[in-house]
């Protein structure tokens, strides 16, 4: 059974930096896309960045500049390094990995809590 298992969350200052990170338990094939979502208190969960086997990276407008996410396939590991971060960040983050064809999948982890406060 895969488990993904993030790490690395915790309380950081305004303008500060923390670094996520999520790895992979167990055998994983093939892995499309391996994301970053996180949701805040009351509100729903948001697609934060997208890093695909391609090499392709996306990021949600609210983190373009501040949020770097990077990958390495043959470890099945995924990393959110967050700079200058906001107390508007502050929420529960979840990485997800997901393969779309043949041997679907679509694997969460079970998050990390993230505030960004004074």
């Amino acid at each position: 059974q895969v488990q993904l298992v993030e790490s690395g969350g915790g309380l950081v200052q305004p303008g500060g930096s923390l670094r996520l990170s999520c790895a992979a338990s167990g055998r994983i094939f093939g892995v499309n896309a391996m994301e970053w979502y996180r949701q805040a208190p009351g509100k729903q969960r948001e697609l934060v960045a997208t890093i695909t086997s391609g090499g392709s990276i996306n990021y949600a407008d609210s983190v373009k500049g501040r949020f770097t996410i990077s990958g390495d396939n043959a470890q099945n590991t995924v990393f959110l390094q967050m700079s200058s971060p906001k107390p508007e960040d502050t929420a529960v983050y979840y990485c997800r990995f997901t393969r779309r064809y043949i041997m679907v999948y679509d694997y969460w982890g079970q998050g990390t809590q993230v505030t960004v406060s004074s």
